[in-house]
């Protein structure tokens, strides 16, 4: 599953990280989830459908924003964030995480808090963007400080700018 900004452009350079690493991964035989509409998703679905994979979606019904990209094989349209978060989860294998706002985050800290509470298996989560998530990593960190978190909950995720580490 790729979660990311529905925000970005074709022309932005995070919209081809997510597409190569989505061509990347579509190799292995894994199939894409995402979010289901445009931007980060919509790149995600397309390096899918390069390489022949499969590309599936779970849209979000929005009054604005929101719409199915045409990279999709499959997909669904949800009304309610929490059953679209639990179909994304669910079905996953990993989690890709591209520079987003506050529902990607909302994603990856639901995926995250799965993960270290045990309701889900621990499988890898890879954050994409060092520079963008800088902040969000120090936080995570003073949390560990703090002791609001473990001390090994850091390392339920990999915050990478390679698709090859990414890989």
């Amino acid at each position: 599953t790729f979660f990311g900004s529905a925000r970005f452009k074709e022309d932005h350079p995070y919209y081809e990280v997510g597409r190569e690493l989505a061509r990347r991964v579509g190799r292995v035989a894994f199939t894409i989830m995402t979010g289901g509409g445009p931007g980060i998703m919509e790149a995600a679905n397309r390096g899918a459908k390069d390489v022949g994979g499969r590309s599936v979606g779970c849209n979000i019904v929005l009054p604005h924003e929101q719409e199915p990209n045409p990279y999709l094989d499959k997909w669904v349209n949800i009304r309610y964030f929490f059953v679209r978060k639990t179909l994304l989860i669910k079905y996953s294998y990993a989690f890709i995480c591209m520079p987003g706002g506050f529902g990607t985050l909302d994603e990856l800290f639901e995926a995250i808090t799965l993960i270290q509470t045990k309701k889900i298996r621990n499988f890898p989560v890879i954050v994409m963007g060092k520079d963008f998530h800088k902040e969000m990593m120090e936080h995570i960190l003073l949390m560990k400080e703090r002791g609001t978190i473990s001390l090994e909950d850091d390392l339920l995720l990999l915050v990478t700018d390679s698709i090859g580490a990414a890989m």
